[in-house]
């Protein structure tokens, strides 16, 4: 017969792969441990987003524990009418409008976590020191040219171009329509793009393009 202990880490495993939808619906009928799965499975995507929309390290750590307590206080009341994650996002989101506008000041985006599409495509040899320089100097050009664009028009870019969300999960998470954030994201690549252009980077502009 298995142990207590054998049995707790079992039910821990199951609950690992349980749908974000079933995690809820497991803490809203009592096994408030379902929590930690929710915040395990999403802290580390929570907090590479606010701390790509702050820039500051310890924003991002505060802010993710600050969105995941009152997601924690909220989500017996959370009716499903959303996803989870985007419902999550959301709260996230609003924490860092309320920083930001404390803050009044630019908000400033980290280089090293905006490098994708924005490095020099790399090849199997190990790269030099100038391409590796060179490199650098192109993320700081690409995270200056997303640090530029306005609030609305930034949120946008990163949560569907480094977070890899849908049209219709941004949408609830911002809570307007998607055809408001499909506008947000073209208008914003397209600053972007004049920018870099104006920088000297042509070409293969280090601008991820736009899906629909």
């Amino acid at each position: 017969m298995p142990t207590v202990s054998a049995r707790v880490s079992s039910y821990k495993i199951v609950r690992m792969g349980m749908q974000d939808e079933e995690l809820v619906a497991a803490f809203q009928q009592g096994d408030y441990a379902a929590f930690d799965s929710l915040m395990f499975r999403w802290e580390r995507k929570i907090q590479g987003a606010i701390y790509r929309l702050t820039g500051s390290e310890e924003d991002a750590r505060d802010l993710a524990q600050e969105a995941f307590l009152r997601a924690y206080r909220a989500l017996k009341g959370f009716k499903g009418e959303a996803r989870f994650s985007s419902w999550l996002y959301q709260i996230a989101l609003n924490l860092c409008r309320d920083r930001m506008r404390r803050r009044k000041g630019k908000t400033w985006v980290s280089l090293e976590e905006l490098t994708e599409g924005g490095e020099i495509a790399a090849s199997h040899a190990r790269p030099s020191a100038l391409d590796m320089i060179e490199a650098r100097d192109l993320s700081r050009i690409v995270a200056d040219a997303v640090a530029a664009l306005p609030e609305e028009q930034r949120e946008v870019i990163i949560l569907k171009e480094y977070e890899g969300m849908t049209f219709a999960e941004i949408a609830t998470a911002l809570e307007v329509p998607i055809s408001t954030v499909k506008t947000r994201l073209y208008r914003g690549l397209g600053q972007m793009r004049r920018r870099l252009e104006r920088d000297g980077v042509r070409g293969a502009a280090p601008v991820p393009a736009p899906t629909i």
